[in-house]
């Protein structure tokens, strides 16, 4: 994998070397290499001791061995569903063993995907086992190519929902900053506003109206004493003198039963003298 890495001259790597010194490559008057200190260094030191790892170059940084096969797969425009494992295994081996030499640690997961593909490599070059209902053996590297093509699909929909606006990043949120008066400001009602409200409340007050019913006990022959004492002593009254008004209209229908009956006792008697005249009652007897 590293073969194909570009070549660094001269000029090229002193640049790097002094941006690990000094941090900021500023040149000064086209001769400074970089600072120190914030003060232009113009040659380098000749006891300078510089650390192998200082000038440690990573060309592609990869999350996990699919990510390294699958780089490599479609670096070499290889057809992903016909893998050529023994140019792959090469190449990936290369790698695995480059980064064993500095970070073992990292290693582990690579050295666990190299053994499934000199395992898938192995099984290639044995001739196929035919199955028992005579159908031909699965590809070895069916299951490898699965987990390829799913990780490249969540690779490209993570690469998707990476290019969308973010915000943060992308863009920022708009803050406004209202001052508000202390003082309150009360509504401003119209007359008539307030006139159409309180006649909408009244209203619905009356749809809301309710009366209580009470039970009256009358008696008609209480209602005949009470005529017959209101003739004691009289001639002759009005008919219409006999009815309490006030007392509403049962009362009037009870008295007006209480003068029939006894007018068919005989106890009293009705008169008129002619037509649309005023109609009397007097008492039938005369009280000793």
């Amino acid at each position: 994998m590293m073969d194909d890495a570009p070549a660094v001259d001269l000029p090229d790597l002193g640049q790097r070397r002094a941006e690990a010194i000094g941090g900021d490559a500023t040149v000064v008057d086209s001769v400074a290499v970089a600072r120190l200190y914030g003060e232009p260094l113009f040659t380098l030191p000749n006891d300078l001791y510089i650390p192998p790892d200082a000038l440690e170059v990573f060309l592609e940084a990869f999350e996990g061995p699919l990510d390294l096969l699958l780089y490599l797969i479609r670096r070499q425009n290889f057809n992903i569903l016909d893998i050529p494992m023994a140019s792959v295994t090469r190449q990936y081996l290369a790698y695995v063993d480059q980064i064993r030499k500095t970070h073992l640690e990292l290693a582990s997961e690579y050295l666990l995907m190299a053994a499934m593909l000199i395992e898938i490599k192995s099984r290639m070059l044995l001739p196929p086992k035919r199955a028992p209902d005579g159908e031909e053996a699965q590809d070895p590297r069916a299951e490898l190519v699965r987990r390829l093509i799913e990780y490249e699909q969540m690779k490209l929909a993570a690469a998707r929902l990476d290019a969308l606006p973010l915000l943060g990043r992308d863009f920022l949120r708009a803050q406004v900053a209202i001052e508000q008066s202390l003082t309150p400001r009360w509504p401003q009602v119209d007359a008539q506003e307030l006139r159409a409200a309180w006649t909408d409340i009244v209203a619905r007050a009356r749809l809301n109206q309710h009366h209580l019913i009470t039970r009256e006990q009358l008696s008609v022959r209480e209602h005949m004493s009470i005529v017959l004492r209101a003739l004691q002593g009289r001639r002759f009254a009005l008919f219409e003198d006999l009815f309490d008004a006030t007392r509403g209209p049962q009362v009037l229908v009870v008295t007006f039963i209480a003068l029939l009956e006894l007018a068919r006792e005989r106890l009293l008697e009705v008169t008129q003298a002619e037509a649309f005249a005023p109609i009397y009652v007097r008492l039938a007897y005369t009280s000793a």
